[in-house]
């Protein structure tokens, strides 16, 4: 309790450098969980993904459709023990700001593959019995107050024109990683109408989604699915629906990048801060270090002394980030809710931080304690504060 209450009084000989300095500390910490945050909040959707589904796109780019003829040949592959496709539609909803994801999918199959997509039984039979139907998730519900019902207008940019739907079920997710921003509507109401209005466009598929009997053998399966169409006008690229997913988040890659690398510096700038008030410390206290050693302390003595000093320090101002980063975090879950399931701070971000706290007040402490350890007790009784 005595060293306790040294170190306590030590910390705060100058309060004003001391508070200064563990503000410092706890808006670097603060920063470090909140862009670490973020970062993971770009990969929720990969993690989340089911190691039994498979996504087949065009190989040469997504942007490029393929034959709904190739429906059934996938379906026949050995390890295939379903199948439904999905086609970006990319409409605007009264103005372009107002920008979600949506998917025009085969209706009677797309939802047995993800039963992480939770709708009532009568709102999934309204959305089977009606062309125009759709399904949206809650949190797009809520953005738009959309309620069952609703009939909603998009302006197709892919498909022209006007386009009217009506919302017939509100899904929400099983788990918290699942996706509650995504529009649903139905494929064959889009085939339709390219079918009257573009010919060339009709029976045209951006994805298929497999599901397959054993995730193990998910390469196996890929392969074979790819061979099938070799040479052929529409070459096919299958993979995961985890490395699909992760496909996309290699498009915002120089923003993680960018993200990753401020978290780096965040780091650097904790050091320099309590580095910065550790060495003024060492500077002041040269000749209480000699006393004190003249009086019989050793060097362990001072090591723990000043080493605890800074250590006490870095806690206090580690331990007030991350309190900050709390209702920060909510508030920046709030507002990327839109594009990300998950905006939370997990576990390993937490350790991260505290780990980051307690080591750099380690280091920091290193260079004062070698000058207090160091300097002859002469030498040291001869400085004048």
């Amino acid at each position: 309790m005595k060293l306790l209450k040294l170190l306590f009084r030590n910390s705060f000989r100058h309060p004003l450098r001391t508070v200064l300095t563990i503000l410092g500390l706890a808006i670097a910490i603060m920063s470090f969980s909140v862009i670490r945050t973020a970062i993971n909040a770009w990969y929720v959707g990969a993690e989340a993904s089911s190691p039994n589904r498979l996504v087949t796109r065009n190989a040469v780019s997504l942007i490029f459709d393929m034959p709904l003829a190739y429906k059934e040949r996938i379906a026949n592959a050995d390890g295939v023990t379903g199948i439904s496709l999905a086609q970006w539609f990319g409409g605007i909803y009264v103005e372009p700001s107002n920008f979600f994801a949506q998917f025009a999918v085969e209706h009677d199959s797309y939802f047995d593959l993800y039963p992480e997509f939770l709708v009532p039984e009568d709102q999934m039979a309204a959305f089977m019995a009606e062309r125009n139907a759709v399904l949206v998730g809650q949190k797009l519900a809520d953005r738009f107050g959309w309620s069952v019902g609703d009939n909603v207008r998009l302006t197709g940019t892919i498909y022209p024109g006007d386009w009217d739907f009506v919302i017939r079920g509100i899904y929400t997710g099983k788990f918290e990683t699942t996706d509650e921003n995504t529009w649903f509507s139905r494929w064959d109401y889009l085939d339709e109408r390219m079918r009257v209005e573009t010919p060339g466009r009709a029976g045209r598929v951006g994805t298929y989604i497999i599901q397959i009997d054993d995730p193990s053998r998910a390469a196996e399966i890929s392969q074979a699915v790819d061979a099938m169409f070799e040479n052929s006008i529409a070459e096919t690229l299958t993979e995961t629906e985890e490395a699909f997913n992760l496909s996309f988040v290699a498009m915002g890659s120089q923003i993680v990048l960018g993200l990753q690398i401020v978290s780096a510096m965040v780091i650097g700038v904790v050091l320099l801060v309590l580095g910065n008030t550790m060495a003024m410390t060492a500077r002041e206290r040269v000749s209480e270090y000699a006393v004190m050693k003249s009086l019989g302390f050793q060097s362990y003595h001072l090591v723990g002394l000043i080493a605890g000093e800074s250590m006490l320090i870095a806690i206090m101002g580690g331990a007030l980030g991350l309190l900050i980063s709390v209702p920060i975090n909510g508030v920046l879950g709030v507002a990327l809710s839109m594009m990300f399931p998950v905006v939370k701070m997990d576990a390993l971000t937490f350790i991260m931080s505290a780990v980051i706290s307690g080591g750099v007040g380690l280091i920091a402490a290193i260079f004062p304690t070698l000058k207090a350890v160091r300097t002859p007790i002469v030498e040291g009784l001869r400085i004048v504060d």
